[in-house]
């Protein structure tokens, strides 16, 4: 991997940073998805069954927890004075809609790593190649042409192979992610669903 880095020319330095930033956001992400799927769907379905019977307590619980999207949603419905059942569930969407952007954090710059690292690992094969051609002088075919020819070459190789590597496998981590948050948009509209049934029936219960 050394001599492929020192092979690929000038463009290693931007693809390099690209990399760097890419494990780093990769990193972040992996910790954030990895917290979410370990414990939300516990702490829900607990704070679910204690809203039945003592909200006090399901509120307590989902205080506690929120460093992760969905008590986060419940609790700016939760916490709203007597709301009507239309009040409770335009909260729940407004707070479901504020934390999208929380689930796609980095999305973008992971996107635009996938889309400009081939490019330019395609920009270092172009310039190896111009440094092959501008190395070669027509009729003399000498030791230091060969050397110049092959340099280029492995130049023009080597920037195509680390922007392919970069692209991959930010691409497949950008994936993942990206199925790890439509999977999380479902089981919002699934709990957030749950939580206004479970709101409607005391509220009914309140008022008869």
């Amino acid at each position: 991997m050394g001599n492929l880095i020192a092979s690929a020319g000038i463009v290693a330095i931007p693809l390099l940073l690209f990399s760097v930033l890419s494990l780093t956001l990769i990193g972040e992400r992996s910790y954030f998805w990895f917290r979410v799927w370990r414990r939300q769907d516990a702490v829900i379905q607990k704070a679910l069954r204690l809203l039945q019977t003592n909200e006090d307590a399901a509120i307590k619980l989902l205080q506690k927890q929120t460093d992760l999207p969905v008590p986060r949603i419940f609790l700016e419905a939760l916490e709203l004075q007597e709301p009507t059942p239309e009040e409770f569930r335009l909260a729940l969407e407004s707070a479901a809609q504020s934390e999208l952007p929380t689930l796609r954090r980095f999305s973008t710059a992971l996107d635009s790593i996938v889309a400009v690292s081939p490019l330019l690992g395609l920009l270092g094969t172009v310039l190896g190649l111009m440094a092959s051609f501008s190395s070669l002088t027509l009729g003399d075919i000498g030791q230091s042409d060969a050397i110049g020819v092959t340099g280029g070459i492995s130049e023009a190789l080597s920037s195509t192979v680390l922007g392919l590597v970069v692209a991959i496998v930010t691409l497949l981590f950008s994936n993942t992610f990206r199925g790890f948050y439509r999977r999380q948009t479902a089981l919002i509209r699934e709990y957030g669903g749950r939580l206004e049934l479970i709101y409607r029936r005391k509220h009914r219960l309140y008022h008869q």
